[in-house]
């Protein structure tokens, strides 16, 4: 039964540029969204930019430029940025628009009509020289945890304490630059403490993970206290209908900027409010957020929606943080990754997927660890996914560029389709790790379905074209299940995919029917091998985003990442290049190596002739998953007599030099044995 259902997740803010902090929690929603739609549920996605605050004034004031500008020209960047990470937004608004300014005055009338705002006064600093209040992050001073200097009058920057300007150890105004004093200003507050009940309720049920409850009860501990939701002016916000001088806070207006969102997205769409906000909706509602602001999305929020009239959450999905090569992302270390810099470098879906491969549905920290990122993501999407495509592609073609009318395994195709909905409930229940390990262990069976029937043997024989025509159709038909299950995450290459096949992934249960008796478009590479030297260069700080103090401690802390790269770079003259004689060839038999844990032995067949090969590739590979694979050999290495034989040549491998994985270098679709690579 078809589900209607609206999810959001957090609102950038618009003061700087998207980070892979943000990539994480937008792919891990897009990912969810797209899944939600090929189920055939009306599934939309509402966002915006998060413009208000004084963090927004602060910058702008620094760049000489008025906040409205700041914000335009934040608005573009993120478009360009989510765009370019394949982010599919029904909506993208801004909490600096009309709508939003309707909806925060709305809501706030509605609690203030039914008893939950209060007024009293607050002390506060004041800029005598100025004559202003001043917000928090307009006051500065040493820290009274670790005595920091020069920290923010809402937390430090170094210890992440959290406090008031009063606590500061002598207090500076940003404004003026004198030490400000202490005075009185009225202020508006919510009284979250009269939503306990229902918010203990709310909290107890199947909304929130079990971590995020457990954190919850620490505030019903201490008692839930009144929420300060005004500021003083100055301030870059929406101005307090009932009380001149007086912003709502950005924490205040930001939620209401969901709302807000879709509300531009159903005035041009022309659908029902009601049957997606009002306290009776039968609709679903979810947001996707980081762990630091679960406690906004937890409590203030459903407290406001549920004051004001409206539906509560769903449910909210708490996801942790994101650390590069096992910390915290750091401008110092040249570990701040914003989007753009990834994007100029690298394409989008290597990195969706290997987000896709690490999140699960708790609020565990994920790391992006760059060797492990290209290992990963061209063993499987290249060594095993695309492997399969072009491995068949060419047999097709040869045999007329038509699917054959039947399948060689039925039963084999049944199991592949079969998986649909187990894999289903693991993407609904935002279990990406887990539904990526169960489509690679499908990958490995389709791949070891070719091994095992050898298409490139039975092609050299004529009589048997038909059955090398059903081989490649089932291994095309097993490709396409596979990319059906991947298209939330990958949906770039599952469009060219399509192309390819003839057929659409718009439809979750299509892949119950096999493809038959149908053409094939001429095969185009599908996804192509990380560049180990583009991956490094992500952390090597570029002229405009650090200053020369700050290059010498990156440059130190890449080294690891980019040695490989520049020993691999090393130059060496054609005619050397040239002595080496590199052949195609097909692992005939392989086994393992009696008193040698690190060997396989190998028979290659180089296409009339035959070597036999011991390799170091036993940690990384079963024999039984190397017959039939096409691999790159050194034939006029000298033979080295061993204990074991005489190896006859080198098989060519990448290798980690982290984790001592090993990858055999394979060769594309239509080379056959014996060749000679040049």
């Amino acid at each position: 039964m078809a589900r209607k259902i609206l999810v959001t997740h957090a609102l950038p803010y618009a003061n700087g540029p998207l980070h892979l902090g943000h990539i994480v929690e937008s792919v891990q929603t897009d990912i969810w969204v797209r899944f939600q739609k090929m189920r055939g549920h009306d599934c939309l996605f509402c966002c915006a930019d998060d413009a208000h605050g004084t963090p927004i004034m602060i910058r702008a004031q620094q760049e000489g430029i008025t906040p409205q500008a700041l914000i335009e020209r934040s608005a573009l960047e993120h478009q360009r940025d989510y765009r370019g990470f394949l982010i599919e937004f029904d909506h993208f608004h801004s909490t600096h628009s009309a709508e939003n300014r309707r909806f925060t005055r709305e809501l706030y009338e509605a609690l203030r009509a039914a008893g939950f705002i209060t007024r009293r006064a607050v002390r506060q600093a004041y800029d005598e020289q100025a004559q202003m209040f001043l917000p928090d992050r307009y006051v500065r001073g040493i820290c009274p945890r670790c005595k920091s200097p020069d920290q923010y009058g809402d937390s430090c920057e170094i210890c992440g304490s959290t406090y008031t300007p009063a606590d500061l150890i002598d207090p500076v105004s940003t404004v003026s630059g004198t030490r400000p004093v202490w005075r009185e200003s009225d202020h508006l507050f919510f009284k979250l403490g009269a939503f306990d009940a229902m918010l203990r309720e709310y909290v107890a049920g199947h909304s929130l993970q079990a971590a995020v409850r457990a954190k919850l009860g620490e505030w019903f501990e201490a008692g839930l206290q009144d929420w300060d939701i005004s500021r003083d002016a100055p301030y870059f916000g929406i101005e307090v209908p009932d009380a001149p001088g007086k912003y709502f806070y950005v924490w205040f207006d930001a939620p209401i900027g969901y709302i807000a969102s879709f509300e531009a997205w159903r005035a041009a769409h022309g659908a029902s409010f009601d049957e997606y906000w009002k306290s009776e909706s039968a609709s679903e509602l979810y947001h996707f957020i980081g762990k630091d602001i679960s406690y906004f999305h937890t409590l203030f929020w459903p407290a406001v929606l549920y004051g004001a009239g409206l539906r509560r959450p769903s449910a909210v999905f708490v996801h942790g943080f994101l650390t590069i090569n096992g910390q915290k992302m750091s401008k110092s270390r040249g570990t701040f990754i914003t989007a753009e810099r990834y994007l100029q470098r690298l394409p989008p879906e290597p990195l969706r997927y290997y987000f896709a491969a690490k999140l699960g549905g708790g609020i565990e920290d994920i790391d992006f660890n760059l060797e492990d990122f290209v290992a990963r993501t061209n063993a499987d999407l290249v060594g095993k996914l695309v492997n399969i495509a072009s491995r068949c592609a060419g047999f097709i073609e040869r045999g007329g560029g038509r699917l054959a009318p039947a399948l060689a395994d039925t039963a084999l195709y049944q199991e592949f389709s079969a998986a649909a909905e187990p894999i289903a409930a693991l993407y609904e229940a935002r279990e990406y790790a887990a539904a990526i390990r169960e489509i690679m262990v499908l990958a490995d069976r389709a791949n070891r379905y070719l091994d095992q029937h050898k298409p490139w043997s039975l092609a050299k024989q004529p009589a048997r074209a038909d059955e090398v025509r059903a081989i490649a159709t089932q291994g095309v038909n097993l490709f396409r299940v596979l990319v059906s299950y991947l298209a939330p995450v990958l949906p770039r290459l599952a469009q060219a995919a399509a192309t390819f096949l003839g057929t659409s992934f718009a439809d979750w249960s299509a892949v119950r029917t096999p493809l038959l008796d149908s053409p094939l478009a001429p095969y185009e590479p599908l996804a192509t091998r990380l560049d180990p030297a583009a991956v490094a260069s992500l952390v090597e700080p570029s002229a405009t985003e650090t200053t020369p103090a700050t290059a010498t401690v990156t440059a130190t802390a890449t080294a690891t990442a980019t040695a490989t790269v520049a020993a691999a770079c090393a130059t060496v003259g054609i005619e050397d290049f040239a002595k080496l004689d590199l052949r195609v060839a097909r692992v005939a038999e392989a086994s393992t190596v009696e008193g040698s844990d690190k060997l396989l032995r190998l028979r290659l067949d180089l296409g009339g002739e035959q070597r036999t090969v011991f390799s170091g590739i036993r940690a990384s590979y079963q024999p039984e998953q190397l017959l039939g694979r096409q691999v790159v050999l050194v034939a006029n290495l000298a033979p080295r007599k061993m204990r074991f034989g005489v190896s006859e040549g080198m098989v060519l491998c990448a290798s980690d030099p982290q984790s001592g994985a090993v990858y055999l270098v394979e060769t594309a679709a239509g080379a056959l044995p014996g060749m000679k690579i040049s």
